[in-house]
Protein backbone atom coordinates (compact mmCIF):
# COMPACT_ATOMS: atom_id res chain seq x y z
CA UNK A 1 0.00 0.00 0.00
CA UNK A 2 1.55 3.23 -1.04
CA UNK A 3 1.09 6.81 0.79
CA UNK A 4 2.40 9.65 -0.56
CA UNK A 5 3.80 11.74 2.29
CA UNK A 6 4.69 15.50 2.13
CA UNK A 7 7.37 16.81 3.88
CA UNK A 8 8.13 19.73 5.29
CA UNK A 9 11.35 22.27 3.55
CA UNK A 10 12.97 21.46 7.88
CA UNK A 11 12.71 17.84 7.35
CA UNK A 12 14.16 17.55 4.19
CA UNK A 13 17.55 17.13 5.00
CA UNK A 14 16.14 13.68 5.72
CA UNK A 15 14.84 12.57 2.54
CA UNK A 16 17.52 14.29 0.15
CA UNK A 17 15.34 16.99 -0.66
CA UNK A 18 12.63 15.81 -1.81
CA UNK A 19 9.12 17.09 -0.61
CA UNK A 20 7.39 14.12 -1.37
CA UNK A 21 7.53 10.35 -0.35
CA UNK A 22 5.90 7.33 -0.33
CA UNK A 23 6.00 4.90 2.47
CA UNK A 24 3.58 1.99 4.04
CA UNK A 25 1.87 1.34 7.02
CA UNK A 26 -1.64 0.37 8.12
CA UNK A 27 -1.38 3.32 10.76
CA UNK A 28 -0.01 6.66 11.15
CA UNK A 29 2.68 4.82 13.74
CA UNK A 30 3.45 2.57 11.41
CA UNK A 31 4.13 4.70 8.66
CA UNK A 32 6.47 6.83 10.46
CA UNK A 33 8.44 3.62 11.14
CA UNK A 34 8.63 2.38 7.41
CA UNK A 35 9.51 6.02 6.86
CA UNK A 36 12.60 6.01 9.45
CA UNK A 37 13.81 2.56 7.60
CA UNK A 38 13.78 4.49 3.93
CA UNK A 39 15.07 7.92 5.98
CA UNK A 40 16.54 7.46 8.78
CA UNK A 41 16.36 10.21 11.60
CA UNK A 42 12.76 11.41 10.78
CA UNK A 43 10.80 9.60 12.90
CA UNK A 44 12.48 11.28 16.11
CA UNK A 45 11.42 14.10 14.91
CA UNK A 46 7.78 13.76 14.53
CA UNK A 47 7.56 11.19 17.49
CA UNK A 48 7.87 11.41 21.59
CA UNK A 49 7.11 8.63 23.66
CA UNK A 50 4.99 7.46 20.96
CA UNK A 51 2.85 10.25 20.62
CA UNK A 52 3.39 13.23 18.21
CA UNK A 53 5.77 15.93 19.05
CA UNK A 54 3.66 18.93 19.94
CA UNK A 55 5.08 21.04 17.24
CA UNK A 56 4.33 18.85 14.36
CA UNK A 57 1.03 19.01 12.74
CA UNK A 58 0.00 16.23 10.71
CA UNK A 59 -3.24 16.08 8.54
CA UNK A 60 -4.91 13.02 6.80
CA UNK A 61 -6.94 13.80 3.27
CA UNK A 62 -6.30 17.55 5.16
CA UNK A 63 -7.48 16.46 8.27
CA UNK A 64 -5.68 17.23 11.35
CA UNK A 65 -4.76 13.22 12.54
CA UNK A 66 -4.52 15.22 16.56
CA UNK A 67 -9.13 15.44 15.98
CA UNK A 68 -8.77 11.54 14.66
CA UNK A 69 -7.08 8.77 16.44
CA UNK A 70 -3.46 10.78 16.56
CA UNK A 71 -0.61 8.54 15.67
CA UNK A 72 -3.14 5.21 15.90
CA UNK A 73 -4.80 6.72 13.21
CA UNK A 74 -5.61 4.25 10.13
CA UNK A 75 -4.62 4.45 6.61
CA UNK A 76 -5.68 3.36 3.50
CA UNK A 77 -4.49 2.84 0.04
CA UNK A 78 -4.14 6.31 -1.75
CA UNK A 79 -3.86 8.62 1.64
CA UNK A 80 -1.72 11.30 1.54
CA UNK A 81 -0.32 12.54 4.79
CA UNK A 82 0.93 15.93 5.04
CA UNK A 83 3.47 16.49 7.78
CA UNK A 84 3.43 20.61 8.85
CA UNK A 85 5.72 22.09 11.61
CA UNK A 86 3.56 24.02 13.89
CA UNK A 87 4.39 28.71 13.44
CA UNK A 88 4.15 30.26 16.87
CA UNK A 89 4.45 33.87 16.76
CA UNK A 90 3.59 37.37 15.40
CA UNK A 91 3.74 41.07 16.93
CA UNK A 92 2.40 42.31 19.85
Amino acid sequence: MAIEVRIPTILRTYTDGAKDVEGSGDTLGALFDDLDVRHPGIRARLVDAGELRRFVNVYLNDEDVRFLDGINTALGENDKVTILPAVAGGSV
